[in-house]
């Protein structure tokens, strides 16, 4: 009897608290989203262009793609909690480093080592909750999770554009470092290891199941559909200050204001399509939210074209992407990753990589231009009819692959 207890503990590892899991999965977009209402006056600063500062959004969402590759298989070695805190230490220092930048290089830099460590919390956030429950109580603090998570980055550029205003801009990369360094200390002090140690990392045959996933045209258009359907809307954010500011004059402390209600919206759309998705279909519910957030766009686009830039003219139709970009986001991830049960982790850490891989493009391309608002707009609308061609490609691969399953 006491024989079979012993091996039933590794089975049911102690349950980290919630809010700590929340604090160190939304560290890592924090730090992207209170920055952007700070580019101005940092590129002022630092004395660096418009392009050259979004840079500092762009590499951040680079860091943040490349690490969901790599995080889960080290913490399989190493254990979640100390692959974990040092994800966090290298956020802090990083932290730091961007706090004494002297140049827009040495930011830009700084920025992307804090999106790596970062990303721990971001990958490892939600592996700790499958660990330690089953399927439908994992389901359930997952999207409590995703949910607390995507309202906390709302209320961020507000926080940083207050920031900026009374303290200068600096001053968000020491209340980022104040937030690593806590996360620290509560991580080592209430934070049980939940992952079961496996002997080692076979590489080979973690790239094998990404290119397995690669050449399936169902998992290539779901996952570049969710990507096009949900980060594209980071063009719009890496533009936004200086949509805001310098095209349509208003405060830099409005400019998280209106970020953050955009934000918002993603986490109503994630809370709507929990109670859609019971009514309508997967495929339905993701396309028409597709097309919501792609109307949206071309709505923002006509705006722009026509020169009657006005914050509920801009934020409005904004407003309406994030909506679908919210309720779409889940659906095409629950899709991507039931490609092969068998590859269910490498199917989420391949889509994350994508989804952040594809911001970072959009939020790199929205630079490139004279008008950023004119830019921002083009690549909304491009992303948007894209996402929708990809998703009619998976949904017509997904029902000529059911003959063959079934016989």
């Amino acid at each position: 009897m006491s024989g079979a207890a012993a091996p039933a503990l590794p089975e049911r590892p102690p349950t980290p608290p919630l809010w700590l899991l929340t604090l160190v999965t939304f560290s890592g977009t924090l730090a992207m989203h209170i920055f952007v209402p700070a580019l101005p006056a940092a590129a002022r600063d630092l004395g660096a262009s418009t392009a050259t500062m979004q840079g500092a959004i762009s590499f951040y969402l680079v860091g943040l793609a490349v690490g969901q590759l790599f995080y889960g298989p080290v913490s399989d070695v190493h254990g979640r909690k100390p692959v974990l805190m040092v994800g966090l230490a290298l956020y802090t220092l990083a932290g730091l480093a961007a706090l004494l930048a002297p140049g827009a290089g040495v930011l830009i830099g700084a920025r992307l080592i804090q999106a790596l460590g970062g990303c721990a919390g971001l990958a490892l956030g939600r592996a700790m909750v499958r660990d330690t429950a089953g399927p439908q109580e994992a389901a359930s603090r997952l999207a409590l999770l995703n949910l607390m998570v995507s309202a906390g980055p709302g209320l961020a550029p507000a926080v940083g554009g207050a920031l900026t205003a009374t303290l200068g801009w600096r001053s968000i990369f020491a209340l980022l470092c104040l937030m690593g360094a806590t996360s620290i200390l509560l991580c080592w002090w209430r934070l049980p290891e939940t992952g079961r140690r496996v002997e080692g990392v076979n590489a080979a045959s973690l790239i094998r199941d990404y290119a397995h996933l690669l050449r399936s045209p169902v998992f290539g258009g779901y996952a570049l559909g969710g990507a096009c359907t949900t980060t594209t809307m980071y063009a719009f954010i890496a533009a936004s200050p200086f949509i805001f500011v310098n095209e349509m004059h208003r405060p830099v402390a409005e400019v998280g204001l209106y970020l953050g209600i955009m934000i918002l919206g993603l986490a109503a759309g994630s809370l709507l399509a929990s109670r859609l998705v019971r009514r309508i279909s997967i495929d339905r519910l993701m396309v028409g939210a597709g097309a919501a957030a792609l109307l949206g766009s071309c709505v923002f686009l006509l705006v722009v074209l026509s020169g009657r830039l006005s914050v509920p003219l801009v934020v409005g139709p904004l407003v309406l992407v994030a909506l679908g970009c919210g309720i779409a986001s889940p659906m095409a991830l629950t899709r991507s990753v039931s490609v092969n049960p068998a590859l269910i982790g490498s199917a989420a850490g391949l889509y994350g990589f994508g989804q952040m891989a594809w911001g970072a493009l959009c939020s790199a391309l929205v630079g490139q231009g004279q008008d950023p608002a004119l830019s921002a707009a083009l690549i909304l609308v491009g992303g948007g009819v894209l996402g929708q061609l990809a998703f009619q490609v998976a949904g017509r691969s997904r029902a000529s692959d059911r003959p063959k399953t079934a016989g």
